[in-house]
Parts: structure tokens; sequence; C-alpha cells
């Protein structure tokens, strides 16, 4: 273990480091790394870290994270792309399939993977499916093991040497993405890695994704925070209204939640209300610190029996294969 990183070194190419291998002689790095794992190992959480500001949902269920999510770190040394991406898990339905698109399409053209695990010390049959996969791949891979903050110290290397049999990773990296623990060497590290070239995005940008869609994720954030389990995989955002009132600092917004089951409803609604008023406070208050300005915000609840297995409903509620492309 490098003494003066916390993380272990398995192969470095020092050429990367004068960018001047094939003669290039820009000064700042840029490019894309993709974030893979499981369902719930902390992903999102991460990727609002490392950009310092959240982008992506984030809760203790399965399928929080559905679309593929680009967020963008830019500072002095140059850009980095982190491709946030749904936890990889059988398909169920169309929608799962799409969300299996989403992870895999997020390989394509990248220059780096980030493979996040829990710290365990056995590693477990879906784990040992992702590392098939990603020996496919001829980019550098790092494995990110997360949630350091929960285990003693000494426990950490058997982790180490469970994963290092199951995939040749270029270095292994042991984070916190809850505390900021590693945060900092992840993205000296990652830089190590990328090419040197101009940045893909204005310095400014934080992410690809446009405001009704982080608004309607916020919706469904919150409602996956105040529902009971069975129901948040089953619900769908949209955002039917989103206008700024003119001479005020004020958005209008209305969205729709969409379940598949009319006793979903109920549910989603509580009695009198009460659990949608909660989901709609709990939306306002964050969607206003997002925009910086205040929201009027109205929710309705409507039922689309199976919109999951509905390609055009669900291409209406902005999950497009085109989009992945």
């Amino acid at each position: 273990m490098d003494e003066h990183h916390n993380h272990f070194i398995i192969e470095e190419d020092h050429t990367r480091e004068t960018g001047q291998a094939n003669g290039n002689t820009s000064i700042t790095k840029s490019g894309f790394a993709t974030i893979i794992g499981r369902p719930n190992v902390g992903k999102s959480t991460l990727v609002n870290h490392l950009v310092g500001q959240k982008i992506a949902i984030t809760s203790a269920k399965p399928q929080t994270t559905r679309n593929r999510i680009q967020c963008v770190l830019t500072e002095e040394r140059g850009q980095i792309v982190f491709l946030d991406t749904p936890g990889v898990q059988k398909a169920k339905n169309k929608l799962g399939k799409y969300m299996e698109s989403a992870t895999f399409g997020a390989l394509r053209g990248i220059d780096l993977v980030l493979w996040m695990v829990e710290p365990d010390k056995r590693v477990g049959e879906k784990d040992r499916a992702i590392a098939e996969r990603l020996a496919r791949e001829t980019v550098p891979v790092l494995l990110l093991i997360n949630k350091v903050d929960t285990i003693p110290k000494d426990e950490l290397l058997p982790v180490i040497a469970a994963f290092q049999d199951v995939l040749d990773f270029a270095e292994i990296i042991p984070v916190s993405a809850k505390t900021g623990e590693g945060c900092e060497d992840l993205v000296d590290t990652v830089f190590r890695y990328l090419p040197y070239g101009p940045m893909y995005f204005d310095p400014d940008t934080i992410t690809d994704q446009p405001q009704r869609a982080i608004c309607a994720e916020i919706v469904r954030e919150k409602a996956l925070h105040v529902l009971e389990d069975e129901v948040p995989h089953g619900i769908a955002v949209l955002i039917d209204k989103m206008k700024l009132r003119r001479g005020k600092p004020l958005y209008d917004i209305d969205a729709t939640i969409v379940c598949e089951r009319e006793g979903h409803k109920g549910i989603i609604i509580g009695k009198k209300g009460t659990r949608l008023k909660e989901i709609g406070s709990r939306a306002r208050y964050e969607m206003e610190q997002s925009l910086g300005k205040k929201v009027n915000l109205k929710l309705w609840v409507k039922v689309r029996e199976r919109w999951r297995d509905n390609e055009v409903l669900m291409k209406n509620y902005g999950y497009r294969k085109d989009d992945l492309e």
C-alpha cells in the first residue's frame, strides 16, 4: 500500500502523466468514466459528492436510478464526465431491459470503468457476473470498495484479496461515498488515467439532465422515501407543466405520479391526501433549492396499468432507447 495514497496500485502506465506518448501537447485532461455496480452500492451518492451538487436521486430501494446520467467535474487539471448508471440486476420487464441497456451501453466509448462494490469478504454471484462482463473491456477498470466507514480497517485487506481473484484491476481504491473518505484520492487517480485533450462540456456544466427531468426525479425520490415498499418500483413521474410566472421569481409546476394499479393510487394519496401532501412538501423544498426560486407545485396521481411493458408510455415518461445511442 502506498504510504502517501489510500489506494492499491496494481498496474500503472506512466506515459499518461506526460501527455507526450502520442505527441499531444494539451495541458488539460478530459474523458469519460462510467460507474457500474449492483443496486444500492452507493453510485449516485458518490457522483453527487464528487461534483459537489445533488444531481442523481438516492434511496435505499432498488431501481432508484433508471437512466444513464452524466455528471461533470471541471477543475484546473481538466474535466471528468462521470456516467452514473442503473444498478445491475435481472430484467423483469421492458423497463428493466431499458435500464440494462442504459448501464452496459455506458461502457461504449469511455476511458475508464469504476466498478463499485460493498466491502464483502465473499464475492457473490451478481458481482461475479459483473466481473465477467467487465473482463471484455479494453479500458482500465478501477475497483471502488465503498462504505469503508462501516468496517474496521483490518477487515479491508481480506475484501481486496477476494475481489482481486475475479478481475485484473488497474487499481483498487477504498472510498466512502457517505463521508467523502478516499474521494479526493479517487479524483486524482481518475485524472491520471484520462487522455490529454479539450473539455467536452462548458466549465459551468454540472449535468446533461434538463431541469424538467431533474424535477421529475426529485418527485420520484420523495415518493420512494414516503411510500410502501411494493409501490415505488411501479411509479413514474411526468412534469406536465413547468413555467416561470411572469414578473415573479416563482415556478408553477404540475406533475403526475403514474402507478400501475388502482390500489397503489390510494396508497400514494394516503388517508385524506396525507402521503401525497408529504411527497409534495418534500419535493417542493428540494426543487426550490435546485432552481433558486420559489415553487408552486401541484401533484396528480394516475393509473396506467403495466406501463413498464409499454414502450410508448415509457417514452412519454422519459425512458427512450434512442437517448442511449
